[in-house]
């Protein structure tokens, strides 16, 4: 019993961990969530002291921002970094000047991908942290959240830059995409731009995804462009040009909320178009509206504003509904009506959306003011109509026997 006891504290005794090789130690720092953590492994012993330098994945999560670039600069190099990624805590403060400090440092440490998070109150008085951006010459994806791209220093590429991301930051992208002659993806999320225009031009740009933005003009010349992504959230008299005409994926959609697009009793809540080269799948223009009485009279201008976002062509018009009891059929015609919308229409799909109490539209409603009923249009290439929610009321029986004379593949 004896020799057992005194093997046992033998063993435990021991640091087997710390006989390794030092790529066996590596291997188990790089499982550790983040480098704070590594970090601390050197108080274990004389054998773990700074071997976290040498990892090539370097996470910053919870740690001082003035810790940062000290800590940045044990890091051994070469090989270079393969991901260096920079969280700054939410309760630190720091000048423009120690965030490009920072930036400079670690392009010193030549990462193939590169992410630095500032929380939107950081900075001095909370303003945007202004960068000048340094050169990344071996990056190849790069990620930014919360910061100002004051300027490119001149001469400076980005020469392997296949992937940018910027999130809620603001500044000159023009002058960051004119050094990225590579550069395949972009990302734009909560961006705002001085002038109030969106440019983007890009000969090798391949995949564009734009999300929750205000602008006054969108200019996109991307030849090389295959897959689009844009979602605009509040836009007044926007105007729209894309030059890109070997697109195969688009979904494009635009939200208003400010009630502008009208027609009669009916205001526009979304547009949006999708289109794939996925054999099977119609291009789609989807349409959601919805009733309010107090917007009566308006001059409708849905025909102006769906021209305005025609990127793509389109065979399957989707309307989803919100009637609250109206008639919709004067809705229905006047969309069909639009010339760019009936030339190519294969399939209608109207969704009702019905609210859970039963409601029904006054006596000499507007939303029957037009003469709907008599109106002739051409469908020509509608083959397939689909409502879902139909109650079988007669304004509804109406509609569908308008589509049967005017559609005559039906």
């Amino acid at each position: 019993m004896e020799f057992r006891s005194a093997y046992l504290l033998g063993f435990l005794d021991s640091d087997h961990i710390s006989t390794l090789t030092d790529d066996l130690l590596l291997l188990i720092l790089v499982r550790l969530p983040y480098i704070k953590v590594a970090a601390r492994t050197s108080i274990l012993s004389r054998r773990w002291h700074g071997l976290w330098a040498h990892l090539r994945q370097i996470i910053f999560r919870e740690v001082v921002f003035d810790s940062i670039e000290p800590a940045l600069r044990q890091i051994s190099c070469p090989p270079a970094v393969s991901l260096l990624e920079i969280h700054a805590p939410e309760q630190d403060m720091a000048s423009t000047a120690q965030v490009n400090s920072l930036l400079s440092v670690a392009a010193e440490l030549k990462p193939k991908e590169f992410i630095a998070s500032f929380p939107s109150s950081f900075g001095l008085l909370g303003r945007s942290i202004i960068i000048n951006f340094t050169c990344f010459h071996r990056t190849i994806c790069i990620m930014l959240d919360h910061v100002y791209i004051r300027s490119v220093p001149v001469g400076i590429e980005f020469p392997m830059l296949e992937t940018l991301s910027l999130l809620h930051c603001n500044g000159n992208l023009d002058a960051l995409l004119s050094c990225c002659p590579r550069l395949h993806t972009l990302l734009l999320s909560g961006i705002l731009f001085e002038t109030s225009d969106l440019r983007v031009n890009s000969p090798s740009l391949q995949e564009l995804v734009i999300n929750s933005f205000s602008t006054e003009r969108v200019n996109i010349v991307a030849p090389m462009l295959k897959k689009l992504e844009i979602l605009f959230t509040v836009m007044l008299e926007v105007n729209i040009s894309v030059l890109a005409p070997i697109m195969e994926d688009v979904w494009w959609y635009y939200c208003d909320t400010e009630e502008s697009i009208m027609f009669g009793l009916w205001y526009l809540e979304l547009l949006g178009f999708q289109a794939t080269d996925r054999q099977g799948e119609l291009p789609l223009l989807h349409i959601r509206a919805s009733v309010d009485s107090s917007l009566f009279p308006y001059d409708p201008n849905f025909e102006q504003e769906i021209e305005k976002h025609m990127v793509v062509d389109f065979s399957l018009l989707e309307l989803d509904l919100k009637t609250d009891g109206h008639v919709f059929g004067a809705l229905v015609f006047y969309l069909l009506q639009i010339n760019q919308i009936s030339s190519s229409l294969q399939k209608l799909k109207i969704i009702l959306l019905r609210s859970v109490v039963k409601e029904e539209c006054p006596t000499d409603c507007p939303c029957e003011s037009t003469n709907w009923r008599s109106q002739a249009i051409s469908l020509t290439t509608l083959e397939e109509v689909e409502i879902n929610g139909f109650e079988g009321v007669d304004h509804e029986f109406d509609l569908l026997k308008q589509l049967l004379v005017f559609a005559p593949k039906l």
